[in-house]
């Protein structure tokens, strides 16, 4: 079997449309998470455009290093990405940083 397909038995990352831990469908298309504490699920990026693929993505996380923030995914430039459903390409962890404080006066 397809490796692209295999990666579609992994569960997907919630992003507010879906519950987490939802299981991926073929006709979505999906990324990769790798290293860091999402490590294993997919993110869906069904909807974003080529320039959103590009810049990443900032992925609430509880087990990170700052719990309750941030842990950053971005495709590495030289990776090849599939143009149809399924797996597509993969997001590397580059680094997490924490939620953002509330900036506004009392």
């Amino acid at each position: 079997m397809n490796m692209r397909w295999e990666l579609l038995r992994r569960r997907v990352y919630g992003n507010g449309r879906d519950l987490p831990g939802t299981v991926p469908v073929p006709w979505r298309t999906y990324a990769a998470l790798i290293g860091g504490p999402l490590d294993g699920l997919l993110l869906d990026i069904t909807d974003w455009t080529k320039d959103e693929i590009d810049n990443g993505a900032a992925l609430v996380a509880e087990r990170g290093r700052f719990p309750g923030g941030r842990t950053l995914y971005a495709p590495r430039p030289e990776e090849p990405r599939a143009p149809a459903p399924g797996v597509t390409c993969c997001f590397h962890h580059t680094g997490d940083t924490p939620r953002a404080m509330n900036t506004t006066p009392n």
